[in-house]
């Protein structure tokens, strides 16, 4: 089969398109036949190794030291059952479906073989395949953040990154819990964040959310682009913050959480199960959530594909079809 193989961190060029050996589903595994996938910033941060200083060595240890040790990233992906292992029960040969792949990463392939008790699930009919690789990575983040942040009906909630994949679902899902949401982005994707939901939306380039007076019961930073400082003067003196790209709190959130009685909620996978992609998929069938596109690329236009997305502008997700598997469906 076809993938998208990397030996060395670096720039989008190390990725290249080869042909290696198509895997073989164990008895508990599916074998997916590929039909999209996505390039996350999860991907472009593997790929480069640019991660927090203080989470360099984790990193190291679960990618690899001098080089990867998954050769095949992505995280997302959306396709057909080719075959099941002889153990497995939720699935059976040509169902749809869609799946996070987080802790083997694989999707930039043209088949995949996947665990029947992770978080795969059948894909939402309404959706094409291309829609439905953009949600088990995005949607499941914003949803278990939401989620552990116990949000509740009458909230206020700020979302900075309103516009980014994470970031549009997280304003989607705050609104049908029945919160108030604010969200901030750019000039340009206003009116994207309008649509999506959002009951006030302020332009970052010109104004400061925090100097405006209001005060919030959640704020979830969903691209690490605010200061810290700016969200502890707009949080309220029991309110939550949550940020989803960084591990491990720094000294002020420290400090933060030994003297206040704030909440502090950063980084961390979701659990590796099909409940949240279930409860995802039944919004999305219910007409309660969408899905943001900004681009789809080829297959061989992967490198183009995470050039793009390594300038931190995209809006939505994304999303690549995979070789010959071009029509939705």
């Amino acid at each position: 089969m076809k993938a998208i193989v990397y030996s060395k961190y670096g720039p989008p060029d190390v990725l290249q398109l080869k042909e290696v050996e198509k895997p073989v589903p164990k008895e508990n595994e599916i074998l997916v036949k590929v039909k999209a996938t996505t390039v996350t910033v999860a991907d472009i941060r593997s790929r480069s190794f640019t991660v927090p200083p203080a989470f360099w060595l984790p990193a190291r240890i679960t990618l690899g030291f001098r080089q990867p040790k998954k050769e095949i990233l992505g995280m997302e992906l959306a396709g057909e059952v080719e075959s099941v292992g002889n153990k497995v029960k939720r699935f059976k040969e040509g169902d749809k479906v869609f799946a996070a792949s987080l802790v083997g990463f694989g999707a930039y392939a043209e088949y995949k073989c996947l665990p029947e008790d992770g978080p795969v699930t059948l894909k939402p009919s309404n959706l094409t395949y291309e829609e439905a690789a953009a949600i088990p990575i995005g949607a499941r983040t914003a949803l278990y953040f939401l989620r552990k942040a116990n949000i509740q009906s009458g909230q206020e909630v700020l979302i900075y990154g309103a516009s980014g994949s994470v970031g549009s679902y997280a304003v989607q899902l705050a609104k049908y819990f029945g919160a108030n949401v604010t969200g901030v982005c750019s000039t340009t994707n206003v009116d994207l964040v309008k649509s999506l939901g959002a009951d006030n939306v302020i332009d970052y380039t010109a104004e400061d959310f925090s100097s405006q007076g209001e005060r919030y019961d959640v704020i979830f930073e969903a691209v690490d682009k605010s200061s810290f400082s700016a969200c502890m003067k707009s949080l309220k003196k029991d309110g939550t913050y949550i940020n989803v790209t960084v591990p491990l709190p720094d000294v002020r959130m420290l400090w933060t959480k030994l003297t206040s009685s704030r909440k502090l909620i950063l980084s961390r996978n979701s659990p590796e199960n099909s409940e949240a992609l279930d409860f995802l998929k039944e919004r999305i069938e219910e007409g309660k959530l969408k899905v943001i596109i900004d681009r789809v690329y080829a297959f061989e236009e992967i490198v183009d594909a995470h050039r793009y997305v390594e300038k931190g502008h995209k809006k939505g997700n994304v999303i690549i079809t995979v070789e010959h598997n071009r029509k939705s469906s």
